[in-house]
């Protein structure tokens, strides 16, 4: 998305492409169709009140001074925006659908998080599964391999805890001055001053809401190898991380629990449905000693037209071109080719109308090239 790996944002670009994801309605999908088609986050942001006006919304942009507060305001934090394609990006999203342009850091400059393993399970965690926990990430992070948790209370906590000498990276739902639950504000503090990583996708002031968590798993499993649930009901947040997991091609891992606590029936189930049972670290190195997201993907890239079909930038869709896609869609996810082969809707056009009803919150991308209209 940013060209060549390793390159570094000017303080303009950053600026851009902060106001650009900061957009109402403009997710990870988007904001990489929008630097398709017109080359940078500057011109995109050119663009967007001419693309938003034809589809009769008015998608709120930043403007630059706000951006550069949050900017300003993240440093005082001890924090950091990191682009894709940064050193700093973790490698490992790069391998997900719709990855976050910008993620905010704290901690560490640099991490090895090409080693790393998701560790999830209960809140309301027995005290066992939290001892078992606490073996397992210890092993994990003796064994080399980052931890990767999401804050919470229980297993979530027990995971980062016991990695604080070897290395985990806890990421947030909220802003990064929204520490959720409030009661891990000092573990928070802790992981950051002892060399891990606070990270989220999220603004600065951003309360997180119930909707916001599974977004956040989808970052857990995403930045992950694999991803180990200690315990869980049927029905909870680690389980729609495994699943997460599973279509983002990473391994999934679970410990077998009494059928009689209900916090061992999710984990239970996944098993039956193929996840990996362990009893130690050691079932879980021997997997991700060779584990690799880049060789074997489920899924294609995000799509991207040739740019030899797009034309030029300036040249709108036809109205007949917006009713046709319309039609096509349906709440069933459907592949962007296949569109572009069933309503003959050239390229240019498709990835413009395409944009225009994202902004609109009409859109659900799946894997990046599916996509399907909003129930």
């Amino acid at each position: 998305m940013s060209g060549a790996r390793g390159r570094q944002l000017s303080p303009a670009q950053r600026v851009a492409w902060l106001r650009l994801i900061r957009t109402d309605n403009v997710g990870g999908v988007t904001f990489r169709q929008l630097l398709n088609r017109f080359g940078s986050a500057e011109a995109a942001l050119e663009a967007l009140p001419h693309i938003a006006g034809r589809s009769g919304v008015a998608s709120r942009v930043p403007s630059k001074g706000e951006a550069e507060d949050e900017i300003a305001a993240t440093e005082r934090l001890g924090g950091r925006m990191v682009a894709a394609g940064e050193p700093d990006y973790p490698p490992l999203l790069h391998h997900i659908s719709g990855p976050p342009p910008l993620v905010t850091i704290v901690g560490a400059r640099r991490m090895d998080l090409g080693r790393t393993v998701g560790v999830v399970g209960a809140r309301n965690a027995s005290a066992a599964g939290q001892k078992l926990t606490r073996i397992l990430s210890r092993d994990l992070g003796e064994a080399g391999f980052v931890v990767v948790s999401g804050l919470a209370r229980g297993i979530d906590a027990a995971a980062h805890q016991a990695t604080l000498d070897t290395g985990t990276v806890a990421v947030l739902a909220g802003g990064l001055d929204r520490i959720y639950p409030a009661e891990n504000l000092p573990l928070a503090e802790e992981i950051a001053d002892r060399g891990g990583w606070l990270l989220t996708e999220m603004p600065l002031g951003w309360e997180p809401r119930a909707r916001d968590f599974p977004r956040r798993n989808r970052l857990v499993s995403g930045l992950s190898l694999g991803v180990l649930v200690v315990e869980a009901a049927k029905r909870s947040g680690s389980l729609i991380t495994a699943r997460l997991a599973l279509e983002q091609n990473r391994e999934v891992f679970a410990v077998p629990g009494s059928p009689l606590d209900p916090r061992a029936e999710g984990g239970n189930a996944l098993i039956q449905q193929g996840a990996r049972l362990i009893t130690s670290a050691a079932d879980i190195v021997e997997v991700l000693q060779t584990a690799d997201p880049s060789r074997t993907q489920l899924f294609e890239p995000d799509w991207t037209p040739e740019i030899a079909e797009l034309g030029a930038p300036t040249e709108p869709p036809a109205e007949s071109d917006r009713a046709r896609l319309i039609s096509a869609l349906s709440i069933t996810p459907t592949a962007v080719d296949d569109l572009v082969s069933e309503t003959g809707i050239r390229a240019a056009a498709m990835q413009i109308l395409l944009i225009e009803l994202d902004l609109e919150g009409r859109l659900e991308w799946s894997s990046g090239q599916l996509v399907s209209l909003r129930a």
